[in-house]
């Protein structure tokens, strides 16, 4: 007979009753994760189709990132950078070459990673710009999701986010997203006070909106012709999610700041950069800006493990090539159901519009018949499901998925 201190709803009580009331989970409790799989902790198996919002690209537990992971704790977790490493310039090395760029400025999470790129960026333009002290605005677009922090949600439009979280930093100026007349009015009006222009490049947590052909290559030109920095936000999208290193590449772009996080260490420890060449970066001198856990030697050792099963694995391409199959088979489903009114994605970053309002419980209700039939993934937005299974997916385990969606669909009652 199995302990009531082991079930699931002793778990969630324990969180209802001592943790803050910041998230809505789905009602499992997840134990243990190997590969694409998690299992809960009365021992059922689900897929994963959710990631960790990509951050376990590389799969649950990869042994290659666990090894680092436990040698390097073992040996020397962190320093501050009081102190040189034998960690940090590996890694720093490693990941300007992979990328493209001069320098990498490491932090820890994604919010931190993008709070040290508006810096940067307001920095660049008072010092080499030359725009007056106080007055740079950085360009964002609308429904997007770059983190938590004050300043953050001072650029987001989502109530949930803001509401009561005032007074906000000013300095940002909103657009639409995929709208490149917006962006080149916005700014020719003002490109004398404009620092940057903050972008994802598919708009993850507002739903996996692709913007279309040519967007970013034309934003990046635009941000060329008005001296104006183009940053992209690649926390969700990068390290191999959408088919390519980073989605950016997909049209050939190199930003002049790129941000990472989550799957630079395979979901395995809060890893995160911000990467720029030395035009830009050497604006920021000593004490000027950091983090004591930025660039410690267990996320330097983490880190470098993770982007090398990347590149060993060949992730881009098999996220490339499954996210296609999976696309052409939901289209399949779709022409059966009327349930599910369309699919759209890159790579293996996919969602589901649910045909019913986004005030409606139907995706949410959806997702909790998916859990029982053994796969894991949350709505967003109210009516879409977003799809993002680990990159070391399977041909033959994308299919049974589908077939998970496609029994769910069929059998579901609104």
């Amino acid at each position: 007979m199995q302990n009531t201190t082991d079930t699931s709803s002793y778990f969630i009580e324990l969180e209802e009753k001592h943790g803050a009331h910041n998230y809505h989970p789905l009602p499992v409790v997840l134990d243990k994760g190997e590969g694409v799989f998690v299992w809960d902790v009365e021992g059922k198996r689900y897929y994963d189709f959710l990631s960790a919002y990509s951050a376990v690209n590389q799969g649950h537990s990869h042994p290659k990132i666990v090894n680092a992971l436990v040698d390097q704790a073992q040996k020397l977790a962190l320093t501050s950078r009081a102190f040189y490493n034998s960690k940090l310039g590996e890694y720093e090395k490693k990941i300007t070459e992979l990328f493209g760029f001069d320098k990498v400025l490491p932090m820890n999470s994604g919010a931190e990673a993008v709070e040290t790129a508006v810096k940067l960026a307001r920095k660049w333009s008072y010092e080499l710009k030359g725009i007056a002290e106080n007055a740079a605005k950085i360009v964002v677009c609308e429904n997007n999701f770059h983190g938590r922090t004050t300043t953050i949600v001072s650029f987001s439009n989502d109530p949930d986010a803001n509401n009561n979280y005032g007074p906000f930093t000013p300095g940002f100026v909103k657009i639409p997203y995929n709208d490149l007349s917006a962006l080149e009015e916005t700014l020719k009006n003002d490109s004398s006070n404009i620092a940057a222009f903050l972008v994802e490049p598919i708009q993850g947590e507002a739903g996996v909106y692709v913007p279309d052909e040519g967007y970013l290559k034309s934003a990046s030109e635009l941000c060329k012709k008005y001296n104006v920095l183009f940053i992209a936000d690649e926390v969700q999208t990068g390290i191999a999610r959408t088919g390519k290193l980073i989605a950016c590449h997909h049209e050939n772009v190199q930003p002049d700041i790129l941000i990472l996080g989550k799957a630079l260490s395979g979901g395995m420890y809060p890893v995160s950069a911000v990467l720029a060449n030395d035009g830009i970066m050497n604006v920021i001198h000593p004490g000027q800006h950091g983090s004591t856990f930025g660039g410690n030697p267990l996320a330097c050792a983490v880190a470098m493990a993770a982007l090398e099963v990347v590149e060993d694995e060949k992730l881009s391409e098999r996220a490339e090539k499954l996210g296609q199959l999976f696309r052409n088979e939901i289209e399949k489903v779709i022409a059966k159901s009327d349930l599910i009114s369309s699919v759209r994605g890159k790579g293996l970053l996919n969602a589901i519009l649910i045909n019913d309002t986004p005030e409606s419980s139907t995706a949410w209700n959806i997702c909790l018949q998916l859990k029982e039939n053994g796969l894991l993934a949350k709505p967003t937005h109210g009516n879409i499901i977003r799809l993002a299974p680990p990159l070391v997916i399977t041909e033959e385990q994308i299919l049974d998925c589908v077939a998970i969606i496609e029994k769910t669909v069929s059998e579901f009652k609104k």
